[in-house]
């Protein structure tokens, strides 16, 4: 009984230091509150409710209408689009995550080694992709007739006799998309990744010089990951989320639907039954499908970054 009543009493004190925390930085918590009622509206409602509309058949017209696990079924057993988007999802995420993950870092560190005045500039020209619409310009170069850079340039060379229809041909938007979806990742997780650089205390590295440290190389296995473990988590969790909800890219440079559906990735055949067809319980259904993947791939690089979060 009294280990139970110190509990209870350790649990009350708790909730009052919170609030005591809250009222001391009200200032704090007030600048935030706009952030988090934007968030809960359109973020965390729209997701909490995505799970019971899954199970429904709703056209935002009529009332929705419980169907059960009836679209689930449909997914998998007769939407062969769906399948197929899966398959482009996988192979998109395979390129754009971890070598997208792993090019952030790289380009983060060696940012990090030069003149503070060149890290801004360069940190700037390799973030600026992220924050601009750069698809007009991806159009210009791969453009289907001879005037587009790429087949100006094969065609200079004598590689091609006849421009390739980048944008159009079945066998390249997939490869496209890609490139471009790479190009522009270097968003949050870089400048986290640059920041985390930046925090890193340099005494460690002096330390780690006198007990026999002398490349950089391994600095780099030694201090510098296991000195970043949230910068590293946090690069990690945005790769996933915009890897596997990668979509805008393909709709803008290759169409949408894209030739044969060859770019066609799970977010863009949710926005197809969502927004255009207004299938709002099938569309439910596809994206709790991709929530549920994230889900789990968060909580693997989760466990996977575990020890470097202490």
């Amino acid at each position: 009984m009294e280990t139970a009543e110190i509990g209870k009493r350790t649990r009350k004190e708790n909730r009052r230091l919170m609030w005591l925390s809250v009222k001391q930085n009200k200032v704090t918590y007030l600048m935030l509150a706009p952030f988090m009622l934007f968030f809960l509206v359109f973020t965390i409602v729209p997701v909490v409710m995505s799970l019971p509309m899954g199970f429904t058949d709703f056209d935002m017209v009529q009332l929705p209408k419980f169907v059960g696990l009836s679209n689930y079924t449909t997914l998998f057993l007769s939407d062969k689009v769906f399948i197929q988007s899966i398959r482009v999802t996988l192979v998109f995420a395979l390129f754009t995550g971890p070598i997208s993950y792993v090019l952030c870092f790289l380009l983060a560190w060696l940012i990090n080694e030069l003149h503070p005045k060149l890290r801004t500039i360069f940190t700037l020209i390799f973030y600026a992709p992220s924050m601009a619409n750069v698809y007009t310009v991806w159009k210009l170069i791969f453009s289907g007739d001879s005037y587009g850079y790429i087949n100006s340039f094969l065609l200079d060379l004598g590689i091609i006799s006849s421009p390739i229809q980048w944008l159009t041909d079945g066998s390249y938007v997939l490869g496209v998309t890609i490139v471009v979806q790479m190009w522009i990742s270097l968003g949050a997780g870089f400048l986290a990744l640059r920041a985390g650089f930046q925090n890193i205390d340099r005494s460690q590295y002096e330390a780690g010089a006198i007990e026999g440290i002398k490349s950089r190389w391994q600095e780099l296995i030694y201090i510098t990951i296991p000195s970043m473990g949230p910068q590293l988590m946090f690069a990690a969790v945005m790769q996933i989320v915009s890897s596997f909800t990668a979509g805008t890219v393909s709709q803008n440079l290759v169409g949408f639907p894209s030739t044969d559906y060859q770019a066609h990735t799970i977010m863009n055949h949710a926005y197809d039954y969502g927004w255009i067809r207004y299938e709002m319980g099938y569309a439910s259904a596809i994206c709790m499908i991709l929530f549920i993947v994230m889900y789990i791939l968060n909580k693997l690089i989760g466990k996977v970054l575990s020890k470097y979060m202490d």
